[in-house]
């Protein structure tokens, strides 16, 4: 069977989530390992009501082949929505539905990368990002990420190597660190990019679930000439519904990965995307928000107090101000992969760090999620976490 793969293919990684959550779905297990938004805050009545609305109105129309760059209204609302907010310039022809950010990240890979290309990331990045990139065979440029961003010598040199082509970044609250990058950084990341031919793609699937402060300036987007900004109504609607969704004012750029979509799956979910605009026009989608980031700051600060409470003073973590995760710090030389099974045979379960790194193993480091269990759980779950810790 070897023989018959692609390259592409055969140097990709497995999810290492995926295999986790595997592992992880005995009942009894406390699991901090899944990026899962928590059920409660789906809107599942008003989504409800929504579906017979579009039944009802739209029939057919929600039934039918659609357009690869998905539907104008839904479209509409996001430019709006930007616009207002955070004070763009959009038009309907600046935004493209995705199946998910998922896809997001695919169709930048194929229609940007050849073998050999560089892409610039964040160490650590998000995991998923590194499995799709790497179907492109590039060459990694990992930039070690500190409190208030990548690190700015790093990345200037990463910036001078010929075959980069983009720059992949969470800039709010970070998939896996929880880390924000301030705005002095995103000026100077900025400034690093203004002169090159470089795309910077911004994925920002968290960045309105803040508990502090105020909105934080994109890097790219409205500036640079070759940029993506990437959304998703995952974790502020509901994930199953796998709508995300590219905006960039480089409608050219934005033609291709049209394009590349088109000769991927033609087009998103119609009645998915019909469900949800109808749910965004008749709700209230700051309001429902402001509820969902009530509650994870309330599981943010549960996690930070049980640590706080039962960790040794030797692990360190992030105190994130937004988004779904933290980063928790082993000693020196202690391999959190070594720890998985232990945990596990305590009914714990966390994401190891060295998936979300290029060509690390036995990292020092894991990603620990707080959004898909209550104040009660976290705190059994981090005091068995504890134990452990304080056995090394």
């Amino acid at each position: 069977m070897e023989k018959m793969l692609s390259d592409g293919i055969r140097l990709t990684p497995p999810s290492f989530v995926r295999g986790i959550l595997k592992a992880a779905s005995d009942p009894d297990i406390i699991s901090f390992a899944g990026g899962l938004p928590n059920p409660i805050s789906f809107p599942q009545e008003e989504l409800l009501e929504s579906a017979r609305r579009v039944v009802k109105n739209y029939g057919s129309q929600a039934f039918q082949y659609s357009i690869t760059a998905g539907l104008p209204q839904l479209r509409q609302y996001i430019a709006d929505r930007y616009n207002r907010k955070f004070g763009m310039d959009l038009t309907v022809d600046n935004i493209l539905i995705t199946t998910g950010s998922q896809q997001a990240l695919d169709l930048i890979g194929k229609v940007l990368l050849n073998k050999g290309d560089g892409v610039i990331v964040e160490k650590p990045t998000y995991l998923a990002a590194i499995q799709t990139f790497s179907m492109s065979q590039p060459v990694f440029y990992p930039v070690d990420l500190h409190e208030d961003g990548p690190d700015l010598a790093q990345l200037e040199e990463a910036l001078q190597h010929d075959n980069v082509k983009l720059f992949y970044a969470i800039p709010d609250f970070q998939n896996p660190t929880g880390l924000t990058y301030s705005a002095e950084t995103r000026e100077k990341v900025y400034e690093l990019l203004a002169d090159k031919d470089i795309v910077m793609v911004e994925d920002d699937p968290y960045g309105e679930l803040r508990f502090e402060g105020g909105h934080l300036p994109y890097i790219g987007a409205g500036r640079l000439r070759f940029s993506l900004l990437m959304g998703s109504f995952s974790k502020i609607v509901t994930p199953g519904m796998r709508t995300g969704f590219i905006i960039s004012e480089n409608t050219e750029l934005l033609r291709y990965l049209s394009i590349a979509k088109e000769a991927s799956d033609l087009h998103t979910n119609v009645f998915s995307q019909y469900l949800l605009w109808d749910y965004l026009i008749h709700n209230d989608l700051d309001a429902h928000i402001a509820k969902i980031t009530e509650l994870y700051q309330s599981q943010a600060l549960a996690m930070i107090s049980a640590m706080e409470k039962y960790f040794p003073d030797t692990v360190t973590y992030t105190r994130p101000k937004g988004g779904m995760f933290l980063w928790v710090t082993l000693p020196e030389g202690v391999s959190a992969m070594s720890l998985f099974q232990k945990a596990l045979d305590r009914k714990i379960a966390f994401v190891p760090g060295d998936p979300f790194y290029i060509d690390v193993k036995n990292a020092n480091t894991m990603r620990l999620n707080y959004t898909n269990a209550d104040s009660q759980t976290i705190d059994e779950g981090i005091r068995r976490l504890g134990e452990l810790l304080k056995e090394l």
